[in-house]
């Protein structure tokens, strides 16, 4: 008992220790780890600690708190740590390669902890790959056809050096689309296309916004496809602006929503009935977008959100001449050519709408 309690201060103050890195979880940055690997000899969050569970080959896992920890594990931890194993296993991370948080997704967290353990995809002896190479890729996946009723199998291309991304259908002999790369964006949306490898694919056509979402059985594959797309963007960032510094470009390779969600919205004359509408918020494009569902292949209408001092404004109560029945937070998007008018599904919904409209309004 005198160990258990002696060890379990020990390793509690080397998870706290100065200048190991050990208060931040190793894999997704989560502070105040309360898990370890003591085979990697890593500190690890909760969930990370999950995906070391399934696997025993390369991580074994304790909690810190909970499990007994023999001196000679204690020694071990003392002598690696995360620092050490940042050094080791992320020696050779590309640039374009997305680097999950806590928040993101489940196969992206995998995929990182399975490329830096047990595939080594990023140590010292790896080659780091040129990004145009890296951001050339050939391969299936599934796309939500028309009508969003079913999935098919769709053959896709991405070409860095070409600038473009295309995809075919069995019966084309052309591609269904070619898209540009400049104006190319991917973000994982799995609630929302209902697959845990779910990756919603946004392009510019026409002036318009136009939605792909993909699916692959494979984490992996999903997960290649998504940092090829990344490698190619950066390729394509890095040669029209080659004056950009890296910290500046990095964020601007690809990015989720600031904000999406149901919200109802009245028209033009604020005299029509309020329908219920998908909303997604581009802050990188300042565009809030409208669809009737959430799977639609292009936006109803959008409204482009400038800067203040533009005359753009979010309020949270109502124009002066429109009237409801029932009192539900409000939202009024303030444009130089008219007020646009939401209802929100409750108060923190709002203030979430309002926190995320007004952050692109100031940026």
């Amino acid at each position: 008992a005198m160990d258990h309690e002696r060890n379990k201060a020990l390793l509690l103050e080397l998870q706290r220790a100065a200048g190991t890195g050990n208060d931040r979880c190793a894999d997704c940055g989560d502070p105040d780890p309360e898990w370890a690997s003591y085979k990697l000899g890593i500190f690890i969050c909760l969930n990370c600690s999950g995906i070391h569970r399934n696997l025993p080959e390369i991580s074994r896992v304790k909690s810190l708190r909970l499990d007994f920890w023999e001196s000679n594990l204690i020694e071990f931890m003392r002598n690696h740590g995360n620092l050490w194993a940042k050094a080791k296993f992320e020696a050779k991370v590309p640039p374009y390669h997305y680097i999950p948080k806590s928040r993101d997704c489940m196969v992206l967290r995998q995929q990182w902890i399975r490329a830096k353990y047990e595939r080594g995809e990023f140590l010292d002896t790896q080659v780091c790959q040129d990004p145009c190479s890296a951001g050339s890729r050939e391969g299936c996946l599934w796309k939500l056809g028309k009508g969003r009723r079913q999935f098919q199998k769709r053959q896709f291309l991405l070409s860095a050096r070409e600038g473009v991304m295309k995809y075919y259908s069995q019966e084309s002999k052309g591609p269904k689309a070619i898209i540009s790369i400049e104006t190319l964006n991917a973000m994982f949306q799995v609630e929302k296309i209902g697959h845990s490898h779910g990756l919603q694919i946004t392009y510019i056509t026409d002036g318009r916004t136009r939605n792909l979402f993909v699916y692959h059985e494979s984490g992996k594959e999903i997960v290649d496809w998504f940092n090829a797309i990344r490698a190619a963007r950066y390729y394509y960032l890095k040669t029209t602006f080659p004056n950009v510094p890296e910290p500046e470009l990095i964020p601007r390779i690809t990015r989720n929503f600031a904000q999406e969600g149901y919200m109802e919205k009245t028209g033009p004359k604020q005299k029509e009935a309020f329908k219920v509408r998908w909303f997604c918020l581009d802050s990188q494009e300042r565009n809030l977008m409208y669809f009737k569902n959430p799977l639609d292949a292009f936006a109803q209408g959008q409204v482009f959100i400038g800067r203040r001092d533009e005359g753009y404004e979010v309020r949270d109560y109502l124009p002066q001449k429109v009237w409801m029945k029932k009192k539900k937070p409000v939202i009024t998007l303030v444009t130089p050519m008219r007020e646009f008018v939401f209802i929100c599904e409750n108060d923190r919904k709002q203030r979430e709408w309002m926190d995320a409209l007004n952050s692109v309004i100031t940026q």
